[in-house]
C-alpha cells in the first residue's frame, strides 16, 4: 500500500490523495489558492487565500506541551504526536503514530509520507478521493476541501472525507499536502467517527503545527 496506512480493524492498507475541481459542479466548500498552485513551488511563490469554514483552524502553532515529534527518515518533516499516543510501524520512509482505545482497537491514527505520486496543491481533492477508492474504501464522501492554507514555513493544501474500509470500519480523516521548501508530505489525521468529536482537538493540532 503506497502511503503506509494501518487499517485500524489490523489490516494494511494506504494513505493517499485525493482532489477534484469542485466549486459549483459538487456545492462542497472550497478555499482555493493560485490556480495551478503545484506541490513543486515553494511557499514564498505560492498564493495564499484564508480558509472560511471546515478549516478556518488552520494556521501554523507550535506541538503543545507534552507532545513529541517524530522525524522522517531523510526528511525535515516532523509528526507531532499527543501524549498517550503510540509510534506505530508503517512504510519504510513513513511515520505514523496510532490512539488504542478499549479492547485494543485503534480509534486514532497520525501519518506522515513522503510525497511519492503526481498529487499537487491544485488537485488534492479529486486525488484523495479517486485514491482512497482505488483502495477499496467504499461511501468514501468528500466533506470539504481547502487551498492555500499557511503551515510552518509552508503551504497546504487538505480536505475532510469519510469512508468505509473493505473491512467495514468507518472512519473520517483530515488528509493534507505540504509542500515546503525542501520536502512535499502528505499528513493523514483519522480516527473512527464515534471517536471524532473527543479527538478532533488533538488532530486538529497536529496538522496544524505539523511541519515539512
Amino acid at each position: 500500500m503506497r502511503r503506509g496506512r494501518k487499517l485500524w480493524a489490523g489490516l494494511a492498507a494506504a494513505v493517499a490523495a485525493g482532489a477534484v475541481s469542485l466549486g459549483a459542479a459538487t456545492g462542497l466548500p472550497v478555499t482555493a489558492g493560485a490556480a495551478g498552485a503545484s506541490a513543486e513551488a515553494p511557499p514564498a511563490q505560492t498564493a495564499r487565500a484564508q480558509a472560511p469554514g471546515a478549516f478556518a483552524w488552520v494556521r501554523p502553532e507550535l506541538p503543545a506541551p507534552g507532545w513529541t515529534e517524530l522525524r522522517l527518515p531523510g526528511s525535515p518533516a516532523r509528526l507531532p504526536v499527543p501524549p498517550g499516543w503510540r509510534r506505530a510501524h508503517g512504510d519504510r520512509g513513513t511515520r505514523t503514530a496510532e490512539l488504542i482505545g478499549p479492547g485494543g482497537a485503534i480509534v486514532g491514527y497520525l501519518n506522515a509520507t513522503p510525497r511519492q505520486g503526481r498529487e499537487t496543491l491544485a488537485d488534492w481533492a479529486s486525488f484523495r478521493v479517486e485514491h482512497n477508492r482505488d483502495e477499496g474504501d467504499r461511501e468514501v464522501l468528500l466533506l470539504a476541501a481547502a487551498r492555500g492554507l499557511d503551515f510552518t514555513g509552508a503551504t497546504g493544501s487538505c480536505v475532510l472525507d469519510s469512508y468505509r474500509t473493505v473491512s467495514g470500519h468507518r472512519y473520517r480523516e483530515i488528509a493534507c499536502i505540504v509542500a515546503g521548501r525542501s520536502a512535499t508530505t502528505v499528513l493523514v489525521a483519522a480516527a473512527a467517527p464515534r471517536r471524532w468529536a473527543a479527538e478532533r482537538t488533538e488532530l486538529r493540532r497536529a496538522v496544524e503545527s505539523f511541519t515539512t
